[in-house]
């Protein structure tokens, strides 16, 4: 075991969620996020860090897109392990900024964040590898658009090839729609639409080997019976009562081996967290997308479950010795999640009016998305995604109704939420695919 000093880039859920977990690690002798957000200041004040103080204020104005800031704040800090958070500042270079300044980072290179950055150059990769995805065409006329939506015929799948915060991406019947969307963002992957449940996994990756979490999966539908646009997601779920016993299993040996044997032949390993969203369709796994960061919501709902210390596992990733890590153990338990989020969201989300959360209670767990404070130190929405409700319970029955009451308790008059996470899983109404 090393002792650990951390510092968690990013300012959202994610980040929060990243920062609980590496904390319960009794080998961290301190964890921070910067830049932050009200939560995790009360983190730092745990030890020893006050938000008005100068350390305090520099770490809550660092910019995750700036490298030198994230450094020299990460300097006098004394960490030795940088987390990076967010896509952006994957996609922009942090994590080989971190490295070259002699600072252990988990986060994929700028070249392996690709992967993320550019859905037509993760195509690419998954082609060479040989994994299972659906036919798609990169398009960067709408002539070329208008063509393949066409071949592909509804449902009309449209995704913007680049970094678009979990909203880039449009299914539909309409193909007006689809082709408008398209003509917005060129260039533009477009797909065949696939099937079945989607399933979420992480897999933690030291750029040979992988490492894989509990599977979850989200809820990615604004609206109740998921309706409405796409967000960046309105709660999640695991584990996965109706999910095949030889999921992971076939994950890892289909698309995750493959995926990083040719990031490591073409000289760009991975090292960091592959997020890979499957879809269960009647023809098999197929591979919806590939992200490098840990997901929002779903990291909220996995990680509490995970017995293992979390800083040990993100210092072995970056060290490149996740051989080192025996196999994971788990809680048996079921974590899910539920977001409050600010009404307009995923549009233009409202900023009014202020938060007020009740206690803490047994087995519920807030986590901030996006918070701020205002100028009387009220808790106040800065985000569309404002706050994440993780419930633990011996089933997703208890789970939800954790949640649910917890929810009831907020104030937050400028919120909503869907009421309907995991309901269907709940009453075993997911038939188990066959892979």
């Amino acid at each position: 075991m090393v002792k650990l000093t951390v510092l968690v880039v990013g300012s959202g859920g994610r980040e929060h969620a990243l920062a609980l977990a590496i904390a319960r690690d009794v080998e961290v002798e301190s964890v921070h996020v910067a830049p932050g957000n009200p939560a995790t200041w009360a983190l730092d004040a745990q030890y020893g860090i006050d938000h008005d103080s100068d350390l305090g204020k520099r770490i809550s104005s660092v910019d995750p897109m700036d490298s030198a800031s994230v450094i020299e704040v990460a300097e006098e800090l004394g960490v030795n392990l940088v987390v990076v958070g967010p896509e952006a500042p994957l996609v922009a270079g942090l994590a080989d900024a971190v490295r070259d300044a002699g600072i252990q980072c988990f986060g994929a290179s700028k070249a392996a964040a690709q992967l993320e950055g550019s859905k037509n150059f993760a195509k690419q990769i998954m082609t060479a590898a040989k994994v299972p995805t659906a036919r798609s065409m990169y398009c960067t006329t709408a002539a070329e658009a208008s063509w393949a939506l066409s071949e592909f015929g509804a449902p009309y799948v449209v995704k913007d090839d680049g970094l678009a915060a979990g909203k880039g991406v449009v299914v539909t019947e309409d193909r007006d729609e689809a082709l408008a969307h398209a003509k917005a963002c060129l260039p533009v992957v477009i797909e065949e639409y696939l099937d079945g449940p989607e399933v979420s996994l992480f897999v933690i990756c030291d750029g040979n080997k992988g490492l894989p979490l509990l599977p979850a999966q989200d809820f990615k539908r604004v609206g109740e019976g998921d309706t409405g646009p796409n967000t960046g997601g309105m709660g999640a779920y695991c584990p996965l009562p109706w999910a095949p016993e030889n999921l992971v299993s076939k994950v890892m040996k289909k698309v995750v081996k493959p995926t990083l044997k040719e990031m490591f032949n073409r000289g760009i390993p991975f090292q960091g967290l592959l997020y890979v969203g499957l879809a269960l369709t009647t023809k098999g796994l197929r591979v919806v997308e590939f992200n490098v960061r840990f997901g929002d919501p779903e990291t909220e709902a996995v990680l509490p479950l995970l017995k293992y210390p979390l800083g040990q596992i993100l210092y072995a990733a970056a060290a490149g010795s996740l051989g080192d890590i025996p196999e994971l153990t788990w809680d048996d338990e079921v974590s899910l999640v539920v977001v409050y989020a600010a009404n307009g969201y995923p549009g233009v989300p409202s900023k009014q009016g202020t938060i007020t959360i009740p206690p803490p209670v047994d087995q519920v767990q807030v986590i901030h998305c996006g918070t701020g404070l205002d100028e009387n130190g009220d808790l106040v929405p800065r985000g569309g995604r404002v706050l994440g409700i993780v419930a633990q319970g011996e089933d997703l029955i208890e789970a939800r109704e954790n949640a649910y009451s917890f929810l009831e308790e907020i104030d937050f008059p400028g919120g909503f939420y869907r009421s309907d996470i995991a309901q269907t899983a709940s009453v075993d109404r997911i038939p188990t695919p066959t892979l």
